[in-house]
């Protein structure tokens, strides 16, 4: 069965070059990530808000008109679900977190690696491998086996042990490396001949944004065709932060969106703040990180080889990018779950510290409709162990 899809080509996302969108791609030959481009004439005349919300697909699947997996038959489900907005009003009136825990593999990283997979399975594609910091890596074995694929990855030696087993006992090769994620990413690199695997790096193939740029249709589909007044997203490779941005566009130029769009925050951790340092001094490219380092695993990326994209988006929104300590991190996770029962992921609880920073500052309203996005499930990292001996509170 064909698929209603839109795409018809890839476009550089710096000089605007046209890529074949039916042969397997990484960066363009001027080095940056490749967009999926839509014909959104056609689609806008086709297809209709109440299409979408009469749809039978499971979770993000929904948008396949907005996706550019051709045959239905291609299509690699693990069970998605519509990931819920879900209120903090002990903290905010209007402030609420969209728990992308709730996906497969616990992760927002499900819906990239989902689309990445089909893709690849469509475009004949039997090995796929990555770098990881942890959910990725999961995500990728899971929808590699569901779509009998084959799935290496390669993560920091300190990569939460979780992560790894999980990788591994969805069958995903795994290799520990002694150093961070863009030293991983270098293992990836050198095999690709050598080895025959496909490099789905972050940004480096063209439909891992594509996934994570859901997370925008989503949400604005569960306002009601609006957004919020301000988006803070934890920032590592910045996949979701710029799927999202994208769209907001392609939702724009439909005529789908009634108001202005939200300013997007990119929140990093104090240890590894690459894009914040390029916001700050006005740069379009961030440089490199040294030592990087941070309890938030997720956001520990030294590098990401979409900057520009990630610092065009902040500042087109009028947002801004904020970094973290990870005592406050953990301070915020931890408050967050006792008054609100949300457990949030390091990562996430990142998001909700900024967001009280900016409150602080005045840089936002107290009052102002805010979305923090929780990347992954809080159980896939340490807890502090807080349990009392029955004996030592039981009395006579």
């Amino acid at each position: 069965m064909t698929v209603q899809t839109f795409a018809t080509h890839l476009e550089c996302s710096e000089t605007g070059a046209r890529y074949d969108i039916d042969r397997p791609q990484g960066l363009s030959e001027a080095g940056k990530p490749l967009l999926v481009r839509y014909d959104l004439g056609t689609l806008a005349d086709t297809v209709s808000k109440a299409d979408i919300a009469t749809s039978s697909a499971p979770g993000f699947w929904r948008y396949a008109s907005f996706l550019p997996v051709k045959e239905a038959r291609n299509r690699v489900s693990l069970g998605e679900v519509v990931t819920p907005i879900i209120p903090l009003k002990s903290f905010g009136r209007n402030l609420t977190v969209k728990d992308e825990g709730r996906l497969p593999t616990g992760s927002f990283k499900a819906r990239g690696l989902a689309l990445a997979v089909s893709r690849a399975r469509e475009l004949g594609i039997e090995h796929l491998a990555m770098p990881t910091n942890g959910n990725a890596g999961a995500a990728l074995a899971g929808y590699a086996a569901q779509a009998g694929l084959k799935a290496t990855v390669f993560c920091p030696a300190d990569t939460p042990e979780i992560n790894i087993r999980e990788t591994a006992a969805m069958g995903g090769t795994v290799y520990r490396v002694d150093g961070l994620i863009n030293d991983c990413g270098k293992y990836v690199q050198q095999g690709k001949e050598s080895q025959g695997w496909f490099d789905t790096s972050t940004l480096k193939e063209p439909y891992r944004i594509e996934g994570k740029k859901t997370m925008g249709l989503e949400l604005a589909e569960q306002l009601d065709w609006r957004l919020p007044e301000a988006i803070f997203y934890p920032t590592g490779g910045g996949t979701g932060l710029i799927g999202m941005w994208k769209a907001f566009h392609e939702l724009r130029e439909l005529g789908w969106l009634e108001g202005p769009l939200p300013k997007m925050i990119a929140v990093q951790a104090s240890g590894c703040a690459p894009i914040v340092r390029a916001w700050q001094n006005g740069a379009r490219h961030a440089e490199l990180w040294q030592d990087a380092r941070t309890f938030a695993a997720g956001i520990r990326v030294p590098a990401a080889v979409g900057d520009f994209l990630i610092l065009d988006a902040v500042r087109e929104s009028g947002g801004w990018a904020t970094a973290i300590d990870d005592d406050t991190i953990m301070e915020a996770r931890d408050r967050v779950a006792r008054q609100t029962g949300n457990l949030l992921c390091p990562e996430g609880a990142a998001t909700f510290a900024a967001w009280e920073e900016a409150v602080g500052s005045g840089q936002i309203s107290a009052d102002a409709e805010a979305v923090l996005y929780n990347c992954a499930t809080g159980l896939k990292y340490p807890l502090p162990d807080r349990a009392f001996r029955a004996e030592d509170s039981v009395t006579d």
